[in-house]
Order: structure tokens, then sequence, then C-alpha cells
């Protein structure tokens, strides 16, 4: 792998150059921007998809959402398997970070001194927003859109390769897609018993508890109002 870290005609190194190029010509604000979403943003961005994601499935109910909410839990469960899933392959590749051979780099971030293949902020986004796509074709695409912004980033900041960046994409996108049925088949079962709890219930139906006691009044709203319709017909004659 060391020949991937020498400069000359290689095109991962030559990207890497026109990407954090773009850093030197921005103004010093919006470098500090790119930053702080490069750092934590979008990561943060993900997540909140996941969570809105879990509140509109628990409040809409139903059969399904206990599979539902087990989809949603496997997004960050598959994203810290696979960052645990890249330490051996960051021990066994060792991969300079492309600051410490490549001159004339414009670093973001101070501190990254671990090696750099393959991004653990790639891998991270990617899986998550891959099981999220599973459990959610919408805000999954959102968040794969994010996800992909985010390596983009991670080359701009001078952290990273972009094989890097292509790299954590393909690990977190396999151990997402791969992994999932083994997790639908341990979560679902643990999120139907927490569905049925009394007491916890509430955190994969909001109708779980209530929805007996929904049923029973709107049946009788529902003919007190006929009631009143026909009386109002009654008086009209």
């Amino acid at each position: 792998m060391a020949g991937l870290a020498e400069s000359g005609s290689n095109p991962d190194v030559d990207l890497l150059y026109e990407i954090n190029g773009l850093a030197k010509d921005a103004p010093h604000w919006f470098d500090r921007v790119m930053e702080f979403v490069g750092e934590y943003g979008l990561l943060f961005a993900i997540v909140l998809m996941v969570l809105w994601c879990w509140w509109g499935v628990r409040r809409r109910g139903g059969e399904d959402a206990a599979p539902s909410v087990a989809a949603l839990l496997w997004a960050p469960l598959a994203a810290g398997v696979a960052v645990l899933v890249n330490v051996p392959i960051r021990g066994f590749v060792e991969r300079p970070r492309p600051f410490n051979d490549h001159q004339g780099l414009e670093v973001l971030v101070d501190g990254k001194d671990d090696f750099s293949f393959v991004s653990d902020h790639a891998t991270l986004c990617m899986a998550m927003a891959v099981a999220l796509f599973v459990a959610h074709r919408r805000f999954g695409i959102a968040a794969i859109v994010l996800a992909v912004f985010g390596g983009f980033i991670r080359v701009y900041m001078g952290v990273h390769y972009p094989t890097d960046v292509v790299g954590g994409f393909a690990l977190g996108t396999a151990v997402a897609l791969l992994l999932s049925p083994l997790a639908m088949a341990l979560l679902t079962p643990l999120t139907r018993a927490v569905e049925r709890s009394p007491r916890v219930g509430w955190l994969v139906s909001a109708r779980g508890r209530n929805g007996a006691a929904a049923r029973a009044v709107i049946p009788g709203a529902r003919r007190e109002r006929g009631d009143g319709e026909s009386g109002e017909r009654d008086l009209a004659a």
C-alpha cells in the first residue's frame, strides 16, 4: 500500500490535491464550517434522521411497528459493527495520513495521528445511511447523499485520500446489507417483547397500551354522532 501514498501520476493523489486545493482558496470561516460539518455535523444529521423515523414509526404503531423499529435500531448498531471491523483493516494496511507523505496540503483539523485507510467517518456515515435506507427509502436516500458529501469533506479537510473514503463507503455498505438479515432476526423478537411491556412499550408503539381503549371509544363516538344526526332529521321532518 505504500505505493498508493506516492505522488506522481497517481489519480488518487491528484484528486486529493484537487479537492484539498479548494480549501486553500476558500475563506477561513468557510473552512471552519466545513471542519465542523465533516467532523460532527453530518453524522449528527444522519442520527437525527434515524430518530425522526423512529418517532414516526412509534406514533403510527400497528403490526409493522416492531420490525420497523428493529430495522431502525440496526442503523447505529451497523455503524458500530463496521467501525469494529475497520480496526484490523487499518492495522493491516497501515496507510499513513496523506499530510504525512505529501507537502502543501491544507489540513483543517489537528490530532489525526492514526492510520488513514479506511476512513472511520465514511464507514460510520455510510453504514448508518444504508441501514436507514433498508428501513425507510426516502430518508435513506437523503442520508446516503449526506454520507457521500461527508466523504468529500474528509478529503477537502486533507485528512484522507479519496480511496480511503471509497473504502469506507464499501465497508459500511457491506456490513449494513450483509448482516441485516441476522440483525433483524435477533432484533425483531426483542422489539416485539418491548412493545408488549406495559412500562416501555411506548418505545416501539405509542398506541400499544391505549389501542384497545381508543377502539372502544371511537365506535361510541360514532353512535352518538349518528344519533344526533337522526334527531336532527326528525326535527326537520
